[in-house]
């Protein structure tokens, strides 16, 4: 069966419990798709840690608050979650929104896991209050490099928006392809609509365009360009943000979505815990879970653990559970350490490949490269 999403505003309010808030992009211009699905992990995971008991016996509830995308709407969350007394606060999938609300649980002293988002400045000093699952862009994108060189391009094109997050991606890419005789040649879509893109493209010795544009508009519609422009039928299509990795790229795109490498956070083959909570999590979703699904479960794993450390401790103790901590996740056995350039307590590392979607069937995924 498919159980729709928590709504905002909806938690109960009982005094007992063990509260975690939830930071998700439920609306637009938030990437909504992804949303959902991390909510669905977080849910499972708070599903069944009640079952088994909860916290010390006080049952995990989940205050879910949308960010909608939108960097100061998640501050002000994390700020009404503290007054709601949360224990912690999990989840966010859009980096830029993440480092907004890592920085204001920080100055608050609340402990605050991020499930989803990759910048590597998360915050701008390290901290003992901030920890995160996903991998940080670098260490993914580094692999992602990796895998066009190896499959011969090294003269790549980035079609690209302004953001903090995507000139990371720039940077990382421009640092890592340099040393090894690579190039990359910046096309910022402010300036260029798709034919525009194409026009350049052809005028251009680049043997991949990356799209480094928000999701569905303007990624869409510059796939569609590029697959119909018969000058460019031998360039690769490359997303390493994972625009690929949810059903709606397919329902819009078809087949010209096929064949486009994106990174994921999953290893090749789940383990018996991951099996069993992929099979939770699609009846749960109505469709095939993603690996931002698997980070939420993972998630409240992590604080359940933190948390039940904490029973009988000083409730405004520090935060230095992160460092104790080590729990078996949906995709491996989950550490934090600290990683040099990274301010935050990071598991070094989830499981990343370089996949795409099969063009005889594009609802499978091709594993063409792990690290």
């Amino acid at each position: 069966m498919h159980t729709p999403p928590s709504l905002p505003g909806a938690e109960r309010t009982d005094a007992s419990s063990v509260r975690i808030g939830a930071l998700v992009p439920l609306t637009r211009p938030g990437w909504v798709e992804a949303g959902r699905h991390l909510l669905a992990g977080l849910e499972l995971a708070v599903r069944e840690v009640n079952d088994a008991a909860g916290i010390g016996g006080r049952p995990l509830e989940l205050v879910v608050r949308d960010t909608a995308a939108d960097p100061e709407r998640a501050a002000a969350a994390v700020d009404e979650l503290a007054r709601l007394g949360v224990a912690a606060v999990a989840g966010e999938y859009h980096s830029v929104v993440a480092r907004a609300a890592a920085a204001r649980a920080d100055a608050l002293g609340l402990p605050f896991l991020c499930s989803s988002a990759v910048l590597d400045a998360l915050t701008e000093q390290p901290t003992e209050w901030v920890a995160r699952i996903a991998p940080a862009q670098s260490h993914g994108w580094q692999i992602y490099a990796d895998f066009l060189l190896g499959a011969g391009h090294s003269r790549i094109a980035v079609v690209t928006q302004p953001s903090v997050y995507w000139a990371s991606g720039v940077r990382i890419l421009r640092e890592y392809l340099a040393p090894r005789g690579g190039a990359v040649v910046e096309l910022d879509v402010r300036t260029r609509d798709p034919a525009a893109v194409c026009d350049e493209l052809a005028g251009h010795r680049a043997t991949a365009l990356l799209l480094l544009v928000g999701h569905p508009d303007p990624a869409v519609p510059i796939v569609r360009a590029v697959r119909r422009d018969r000058r460019l039928a031998g360039i690769l299509i490359g997303a390493p943000a994972g625009q690929p990795e949810f059903p709606e790229w397919s329902s819009l795109l078809g087949r010209d979505g096929a064949a486009i490498p994106f990174l994921r956070y999953l290893p090749e083959r789940l383990g018996p815990l991951g099996a069993r909570v992929g099979t939770a999590l699609r009846e749960r979703l109505g469709q095939a879970p993603s690996f931002v699904a698997f980070e939420g479960y993972d998630t409240v794993l992590v604080l359940a653990d933190v948390l039940r450390a904490r029973v009988g401790e000083d409730e405004a103790g520090t935060a230095g559970p992160w460092s104790r901590v080590a729990v078996e996740g949906t995709r491996g056995q989950i550490r934090f350490s600290r990683t040099p350039g990274i301010g935050v307590r990071q598991w070094t590392w989830a499981p990343t490949q370089v996949v795409d979607r099969d063009p005889a069937d594009p609802d499978r995924f091709r594993i063409l490269h792990s690290g």
